[in-house]
């Protein structure tokens, strides 16, 4: 194994270890089953933006499975018009593995998003992040491919910023850094993947900045129906 895979794999290892201690954040700190974990990320209020996210991305994974030509047509590729670079995040062109790994991800991902951010600015986000990453692929980093996991890492860049923006003590905000110095040093080898999180990094920060501390929409209904809000900030 070459140093640069190396570098990449502990770049992955510090997006997705503090990832994981965010979502599990939602639920209460604690560990819990795959399945209730599911159910707390899940709970009503349903986040609907989530929902219409992993749906295109199902939809998009059974298309270029029963027609995997439809790739040629959506991927980057050299010489590849403007709007691949949208089109780049519908097509998973590493194949299965991708296309599991990816719609598991959005499983766990795009809900605490969505509760964090709201369900206008999630998609904006996920969108905004995934294009900006397609977009320097396609300007020489990486001009053949696609995939939705840079955008996915612009959510996680989300709750990152959000979550060291928000942390009560100087030693909560540690783990959470990991992700933006991952995504520097991603941009620094050239991996799309760090333009993704940086560009979330940058939204969610911005996001955070302007609402400051007060509640989120779903935090208020539940105080006007008079039960406790429990559930625990990313």
């Amino acid at each position: 194994m070459t140093l640069h895979m190396v570098i990449l794999y502990c770049c992955a290892a510090a997006v997705v270890v503090p990832g994981t201690k965010i979502i599990q954040a939602e639920a209460g700190g604690r560990r819990v089953s795959p399945v209730e974990l599911l159910r707390i990320l899940w709970r009503r209020p349903v986040p609907w933006a989530a929902v219409a996210v992993i749906a295109a991305m199902a939809v998009m994974a059974v298309v270029q499975t029963v027609a995997p030509s439809v790739m040629d047509h959506l991927q980057r590729e050299p010489g590849a018009p403007w709007w691949r670079a949208v089109t780049a995040l519908l097509v998973q062109t590493s194949g299965r593995p991708q296309l599991t790994f990816n719609l598991a991800a959005a499983v766990v991902v795009t809900p605490v998003a969505q509760r964090l951010l709201g369900p206008v600015l999630m998609p904006l986000v996920f969108l905004v992040s995934g294009v900006a990453a397609q977009a320097v692929s396609m300007a020489g980093w990486s001009v053949t491919g696609g995939g939705d996991s840079v955008a996915l890492c612009g959510l996680v860049g989300a709750l990152a910023a959000a979550r060291t923006l928000r942390a009560a003590t100087p030693a909560a905000r540690l783990l959470p850094l990991l992700v933006p110095v991952a995504g520097l040093i991603l941009c620094a080898l050239s991996n799309n993947h760090g333009v993704g999180v940086l560009t979330g990094c940058v939204i969610g920060a911005v996001v955070i900045a302007v609402r400051g501390r007060r509640p989120r929409p779903w935090e208020s209904r539940v105080r006007r129906a008079g039960a406790p809000a429990t559930a625990p900030r990313p």
